[in-house]
């Protein structure tokens, strides 16, 4: 009977999976290769989005999340799957991007917001978005995860496990994010002209944010986190692709808006790079003060501060300096805990000893083993304990590149201390202000004087659209950093 009924099942499973994975594309009508069902898509979309708000964090401004949210439904409406649950969120993270999970679940950076012109760009990114999800983009590169035995857990994927050293060239908000072929990007963007139109933007938007945010890269030596075209590639071709979507939505939908003012209205005061309560980057300083610590990196060196731990790197060459907290030792003293966790991520102690660093129990070591991508390593590390938490600073670098640097590793592990609850006070998150030009007014004379240092000058006429050779017009609206 059992064996019956087996045999029975097989042509049921079969057919079931043939039909998942025969799946019809709902913006195109084609059929396309799926091992996904829509309650599938659904559950992952779901059980992934915990995982993203836990990592990510949700940008804790309510009247920013509506705003962002009430252009998403508009355009979800307006898309082939308007009855999918849909979320659009808005998560804490200062990197400039946008990226969908199947089911509907869309999210924008708050980095990328103070680069978009206006509301119709705001909502040519998430029709972008929309476009992966309605066209079962996210769900087709699920599916191929599956079916590459890979799995598709978003939370293994998306921000790499903390481990020393173990993701040196991708700090930062991780760029695994679900990463689209040439054809699926160019169909998301023209299904983002599509929707936007439909919705009462201007679709020509589109280009312009896609010029745009291609040029923080081109145009600007800013490092430290992931942008758009790290994970949505640009063909050479896109731009001019999506011009005759723009063509064919503007003769088909009646003109639309961009509503420039009413976007930079919601935009005065959203936080601009890094949060306090994540810790915050201050030239190449970096202070966290809700843990109430503060260190200062080399000179002169990119300082990323990732999801899980910070990153510095001297520009041009392959050394690096990282801080990490690292799980609490039980039962054993700091040096047993120090060497046994180095040991465990393959490297070897070649000498070290207990002090302190500023009052605080350390112990330091040189360590030898093996990066990928780097081959064989030295590094000077050490283990802080600080308020019942245990941090790994420490500088690494090939093997031939070690001695020069190692005094530089030194002092900056000699830096780390602990803040005054004045210092940590004293820290705020730097600002988005809506400002109007004044004559005299140059991009780094406001760089300067208003930002600070926090945001360069090429980048600050980036974000206001402007060649970085062009001055500010007098009465110009801008958006500064503060």
């Amino acid at each position: 009977m059992d064996r019956y009924r087996s045999l029975v099942l097989i042509p049921i499973l079969v057919l079931s999976f043939f039909g998942a994975a025969c799946a019809t594309n709902p913006a195109t009508g084609q059929h396309q290769f799926s091992l996904m069902s829509e309650d599938q898509e659904l559950q992952i979309g779901q059980q992934q989005d915990v995982e993203v708000r836990r990592q990510m964090g949700v940008y804790a401004d309510p009247a920013t999340q509506q705003y962002v949210s009430d252009i998403g439904v508009r355009l979800a409406r307006e898309s082939e799957r308007p009855n999918l649950p849909w979320h659009f969120t808005v998560v804490d993270v200062p990197a400039i991007n946008a990226f969908a999970l199947p089911g509907g679940y869309i999210y924008v950076t708050r980095g990328i917001l103070p680069f978009l012109a206006d509301e119709a760009e705001l909502a040519c990114v998430l029709g972008h978005e929309v476009g992966h999800v309605t066209a079962r983009h996210a769900a087709q590169q699920y599916s191929k995860s599956m079916g590459a035995g890979i799995g598709v857990l978003l939370g293994s994927i998306f921000v790499p496990e903390a481990r020393p050293f173990g993701q040196l060239a991708e700090t930062g908000l991780g760029a695994v994010m679900l990463k689209y072929g040439r054809d699926d990007e160019i169909q998301a963007d023209e299904l983002g002209v599509r929707y936007a139109a439909r919705g009462g933007w201007d679709p020509a938007a589109m280009p312009r944010m896609l010029t745009t945010l291609g040029r923080i890269d081109e145009e600007t030596d800013d490092k430290g986190v992931p942008n758009w075209l790290l994970t949505h590639p640009s063909p050479e071709n896109r731009i001019g692709r999506v011009q005759a979507a723009v063509q064919q939505a503007e003769t088909t939908a009646p003109p639309g808006v961009t509503n420039h003012d009413v976007y930079l209205e919601h935009l005065d005061g959203i936080v601009y790079g890094d949060n306090p309560e994540q810790g915050v980057v201050r030239g190449s300083m970096f202070l966290h003060p809700s843990l109430r610590f503060a260190i200062e990196f080399p000179p002169g060196w990119d300082v990323n501060n990732g999801q899980s731990e910070v990153v510095a790197k001297e520009p041009g060459v392959n050394t690096f300096m990282i801080l990490q907290p690292m799980p609490r030792p039980v039962g054993r003293g700091i040096e047993d805990a120090a060497v046994q966790s180095m040991q465990r991520a393959g490297f070897r102690a070649l000498d070290g000893e207990e002090t302190t660093v500023n009052g605080l129990p350390t112990f330091i070591a040189t360590y030898q083993g093996t990066v990928q991508d780097l081959g064989r390593v030295r590094l000077r590390a050490a283990h802080i304990v600080h308020e019942g938490r245990v941090y790994l600073v420490a500088g690494l670098a090939p093997l031939a590149l070690y001695e020069p640097h190692e005094p530089a590793f030194s002092q900056a592990i000699g830096s780390f201390r602990p803040m005054t609850r004045g210092e940590a006070e004293a820290v705020r998150p730097s600002r988005v202000n809506v400002y109007a030009a004044r004559a005299g007014d140059t991009w780094q004379s406001i760089a300067d004087h208003m930002s600070h240092g926090v945001i360069k000058a090429a980048t600050l006429a980036i974000m206001n659209t402007h060649a970085i050779a062009d001055e500010p017009r007098p009465g110009e609206r801008l958006k500064v950093v503060v």
